[in-house]
C-alpha cells in the first residue's frame, strides 16, 4: 500500500471516529455518550505499529502504479486490431462501486461525492420535515415507556393552508388528494438513491461503526424509543425487564443471559449478535462505512429484541424510486405472530431469518449478496435463531384482563371509554383483535385516494401491544405519535371521531 493510501485509510478511520461526536439538528444538543469497549470495531480496526523492520518498508516496487488495471499487459499483441483492444472499458460489478457514474470509480471518489452532497442532503430533509410536522416535542408529564423514557405527545403534524383538523374530516379522499391537504404524506428516504440503513445517533454514539458517510438519521430523539429498551422475556415473566440497562452484544449476551436461556436459546442469541455482510456495511467499495467493516448483527437494528427506529428501504420493490422508506419493527412477541416483513407475508420465524440473512440485508439482491459477502446460515442456526427470537415477550400491561381487555377496577373513566372507540366506532379492533391486538392479515389503506404519490399496497398489521414504546409509527415513520397516528386514521377510515373520543381512544393505546 502506498504512503498516501495508508494516510487516507488513516483520515477515513478518524472521520468514523469523529463523527458521531458531532452534534447534529437531531441530536438535540446531547452529549455524546462515552462508548463502552465493543469487540466487533476492535476487531476489524487494524492497529498502528512501527515501521522500523527492513520488510515493512515501502520500496519503489509497492509504490508503482503498474497494479492499476489500466497498466496491465495485454496478453496477445493482437487485441490492437480488436474491438476496444480487448478491454472491457464499460462498468464491471464485482470491480466498480454501486452506482459509481464511471467504469473503475474508486471508494475515495464515491466517499468524496458522498461526503460533499451530504449537507445538503441532511438540509433538504430537515427543511421537508419541519414543513410537515412541529419537531419540537412535547413530552407526557406521567407515561413513560419501560425503562422511564417520557412518550412525545402530538399531534405534530402541520395541516395546510390553515384547514383546520375538524374541516378536513369532513372532506372525501378526493378533494383532499386534489387540494394536496393530506397531513401524512409518504415520509422519504433521506437519500433515496443510496437508500439503505440508518441508525440513529444515541446508537452512533455507543457504536460509532455504524456511522455513514452520506446520511445522518432525521427524527429527532424525543421521537424515537428507548435506548436501550428494556427485555422482556416469555419464559421468565416474573423478572421483568431482563436488560439490566444494557444494549445486547456480542460482548455481553453470554454473562446477561447464560442463566436465563436454554442452550438452544442462547446459542440462536449468539447468531443475532454475531455481525454479517450487509449492504452498507462490509468490506467491499460499495460499502458506505468509512472503514471496510464486518458487517451489522441482528440486533444492531433490532436493539435488544425491539428497535430504535432504524429505517432502510423495502428490499421488495423496483424500480430505486418506486420503495418505501421502512421502520425497523420489534421483534416484541414474535411468537405469536404468523406472517413476517411488511410485504413478503412469509410464514415462519425460520424462513424470516434465513431470507433476511441472505436477500434483505442486501436489498433483497442476492447478486450483491454474492458480491460482498451472503452468509448462508445452516438450518440448524436458523432453527436457534427463530427459538431466541420467539423468547422476546412484550412489555407487561397490568390494566389487561387474560383476554386483552381493561380490568374495570384498574382502569380510567378515558382508558375505558377509549375501549369502546377502539372496539366500536374507531373500527381498530377489526384489524387489531384482543388478546393480542393483531389479525395476522396484510391490508392495503388505499392511501393513493389521498395523496399523489401510487400507494404501497398491501402492508402486515403490526401488534399494538407495548405500543406506546414503538414510535414513530406506520410502517415509514411518517407519524410521529399516537395523537398522529389516531388523527391518520380518523381520516384514512373516514371515521370522524370528535376530540373527546381521539384522545380516549390515544388514553387506552397507552395501556395496551
Amino acid at each position: 500500500m502506498r504512503k498516501d493510501a495508508v494516510v487516507l485509510s488513516s483520515l477515513f478511520l478518524a472521520a468514523a471516529l469523529a463523527l458521531p461526536a458531532v452534534n447534529s439538528w437531531t441530536a438535540e444538543g446531547h452529549a455524546p455518550r462515552k462508548a463502552p469497549p465493543d469487540v466487533v470495531m476492535e476487531a476489524q480496526t487494524p492497529r498502528e505499529v512501527p515501521q522500523n523492520r527492513p520488510e515493512q518498508q515501502k520500496g519503489s516496487h509497492d509504490q508503482s502504479d503498474m497494479f492499476q488495471a489500466t497498466k496491465a499487459d495485454p496478453a496477445s499483441t493482437a487485441f490492437k486490431n480488436q474491438p476496444d483492444e480487448g478491454k472491457t472499458l464499460g462498468f464491471e460489478f464485482y470491480r466498480d462501486p454501486l452506482d459509481a457514474k464511471k467504469p473503475m470509480m474508486t471508494f475515495q471518489e464515491v466517499y468524496q461525492k458522498d461526503v460533499g452532497e451530504k449537507p445538503k442532503v441532511m438540509e433538504t430533509q430537515r427543511r421537508l420535515l419541519e414543513s410537515r410536522y412541529d419537531l419540537r416535542p412535547r413530552l407526557s408529564p406521567n407515561v413513560k415507556m419501560s425503562r422511564g423514557k417520557p412518550i412525545a405527545v402530538g399531534p405534530t403534524a402541520r395541516l395546510a393552508q390553515g384547514t383546520p383538523w375538524e374541516r378536513l374530516a369532513t372532506m372525501n379522499p378526493s378533494e383532499i388528494r386534489s387540494k394536496n391537504l393530506f397531513p401524512y404524506p409518504p415520509l422519504p428516504h433521506p437519500k433515496q438513491v443510496n437508500g439503505g440503513q440508518v441508525f440513529p445517533q444515541m446508537q452512533l454514539d455507543m457504536f460509532p461503526r455504524l456511522q455513514r458517510f452520506d446520511v445522518d438519521f432525521d427524527i429527532p430523539e424525543a421521537f424515537l424509543p428507548e435506548f436501550p429498551p428494556a427485555i422482556f422475556l416469555q419464559n421468565r415473566p416474573e423478572l421483568g425487564d431482563v436488560s439490566r440497562g444494557e444494549v445486547v452484544s456480542i460482548n455481553n449476551y453470554y454473562r446477561l443471559f447464560k442463566d436465563l436461556l436454554t442452550p438452544v436459546q442462547l446459542d440462536g442469541l449468539r447468531m443475532l449478535v454475531t455481525p454479517f455482510p450487509q449492504e452498507e456495511f462490509n468490506p467491499t467499495d460499495d460499502r458506505k462505512s468509512p472503514q471496510p467493516s464486518l458487517g451489522v448483527a441482528c440486533l444492531d437494528c433490532h436493539v435488544n429484541g425491539h428497535t430504535t427506529a432504524q429505517f432502510h428501504l423495502s428490499p421488495d420493490i423496483r424500480p430505486q424510486e418506486r420503495r418505501f422508506r421502512l421502520d425497523t419493527v420489534s421483534l416484541r412477541g414474535l411468537y405469536n405472530q404468523q406472517i413476517h416483513a411488511s410485504k413478503r407475508s412469509l410464514r415462519s420465524v425460520e424462513d424470516f431469518s434465513e431470507f433476511e440473512q441472505r436477500t434483505a440485508y442486501f436489498n433483497g439482491d442476492e447478486i450483491h449478496a454474492a458480491k460482498k459477502g451472503m452468509n448462508v446460515v445452516s438450518r440448524v442456526q436458523v432453527a436457534h435463531m427463530a427459538q431466541m427470537q420467539n423468547m422476546f415477550d412484550v412489555p407487561p400491561a397490568p390494566k389487561l384482563d387474560p383476554v386483552g381487555l381493561l380490568v374495570p377496577e384498574r382502569a380510567t373513566q378515558a382508558e375505558l371509554a377509549g375501549q369502546q372507540v377502539f372496539f366500536g366506532k374507531g373500527r381498530c379492533g377489526q384489524c387489531h383483535p384482543a388478546p393480542f391486538y393483531l389479525d395476522q392479515q396484510m391490508h392495503d389503506l388505499q392511501l393513493d385516494r389521498f395523496t399523489r404519490e401510487p400507494g404501497d399496497g398491501p402492508i402486515k398489521t403490526f401488534t399494538l401491544r407495548g405500543i406506546k414504546e414503538s414510535p414513530p409509527y406506520m410502517h415509514d415513520g411518517r407519524c410521529l405519535t399516537l395523537e398522529d397516528t389516531v388523527k391518520f386514521f380518523d381520516l384514512v377510515l373516514g371515521l370522524r371521531l370528535n376530540q373527546q373520543e381521539q384522545d380516549n381512544l390515544v388514553a387506552f393505546l397507552r395501556v395496551l
